[in-house]
Formats: C-alpha cells, sequence, structure tokens
C-alpha cells in the first residue's frame, strides 16, 4: 500500500502503511496464556481477525497463529510484548510472502437444490471444494484455500441459499530454515546462562 499524507496543522504527516500480519507464537501449554496474549492486542487497539491455536511439532509446546491488519510498527510492538510472557518460548511476525498458509471453509446447502441438475457439482469441483457430508435436509462443502478463495465459493453459493457458513482461523508455517525444536533448544541454552549471571 502507499503512504498518503494528510494535512495538520498545514504540516503534511505521513499516515502508516497498513498490512496484514501473521504472528506465529510458541508457547508452553498452559492455560490462561490465551487471556494474557488476547490483551496485549487490546492495549495497543489492535484487531485480531483470526486465531488458532494448536499443538507444533514439539510435546508440550502450542503455536498461537494469529491474524492482525497493522503497521509494522505496531506489530513488533505487539510481539516484543508477547515475548515478555513467562510462557512464551518466542513470537515471530511474518507479511504474507514469508509464509505457507491456508483456511478452512465449511458451507451447508439445501440438499434440494442439488436435485435441480447438477450446476452446484459443477460449481464445487470447478472451485477446487468437495461434498463432505450429504444428508436428507442439507449437504456440507469443505473448501480450503486464502481468505479471498473461501469468500469467492461463499458468493457464488449465496444466491441458492447458504444455511450456515463458517471459517477457521489461518494456520501458518513459515518459509525460514528455522526448525522449531533447535529454536527452543537454543532459548533454553540462552535462560541456563541469564540465570547463571
Amino acid at each position: 500500500m502507499k503512504k498518503n499524507n494528510v494535512k495538520h496543522n498545514s504540516i503534511k504527516m505521513p499516515i502508516e502503511d497498513i498490512k496484514r500480519f501473521t504472528i506465529s507464537i510458541l508457547t508452553e501449554n498452559r492455560s490462561g496464556l490465551l487471556n494474557g496474549v488476547t490483551i496485549i492486542f487490546t492495549r495497543r487497539k489492535i484487531n485480531i481477525e483470526a486465531i488458532n491455536v494448536s499443538p507444533s511439532e514439539v510435546e508440550g509446546v502450542s503455536r498461537y497463529t494469529i491474524l492482525i491488519e497493522s503497521s509494522r510498527e505496531k506489530a513488533e510492538k505487539v510481539v516484543k510484548q508477547i515475548q515478555k510472557l513467562v510462557d512464551v518460548i518466542g513470537a515471530f511476525v511474518y507479511e504474507d510472502d514469508q509464509i505457507y498458509y491456508q483456511e478452512l471453509a465449511l458451507y451447508k446447502m439445501p440438499t434440494k437444490v442439488f436435485l435441480n441438475g447438477n450446476q452446484i457439482e459443477s460449481l464445487v469441483r470447478n472451485c477446487g471444494a468437495r461434498i463432505l457430508v450429504i444428508e436428507k435436509d442439507h449437504i456440507i462443502i469443505e473448501k480450503t484455500g486464502h481468505k479471498d478463495d473461501t469468500q469467492a465459493l461463499f458468493d457464488k453459493l449465496r444466491p441458492f441459499g447458504v444455511l450456515e457458513f463458517v471459517r477457521s482461523g489461518r494456520i501458518a508455517i513459515s518459509k525460514s530454515k528455522r526448525e522449531t525444536t533447535t529454536f527452543i533448544k537454543e532459548q533454553e541454552a540462552a535462560s541456563k546462562i541469564k540465570l547463571k549471571k
């Protein structure tokens, strides 16, 4: 996005570039931590667009994936605050081109719309979605992709009568070569050195 200027007391002031950032947090698997993390965003008046918490590849370590829209400066300040929390092992901020990411969407449609020819079935197939469940009164469609992809399918299905729609939070893996297990060992070693001092 380009920087815009706003006149304020006859001085041109730049408006911060607002971008989409993914914040990835590695934490010990402890209760109550989610509250501590979300408070940091609330204090800085940053809205969380999506949040996902899942186990990581390391036993006892959870991975938070948080999607926000913010300036780079604000996103980095939030990450620094998160890193200060006791149970946080590491926190990182990424732009979209630094990660691989996906979202999952489910659509509940009335079964009767599928009985009127194969228009919906072709639409589902052409959009890379699949029929997950077929019941007497409804059908569940599943679509994995980026938000724009899942939204585009919703917009195409809407005229046929979407009964329910839900989209998951983003899940993401960084493109960096850093391994979580190696990073955790480095953090543990650094903590031991600090304690000795």
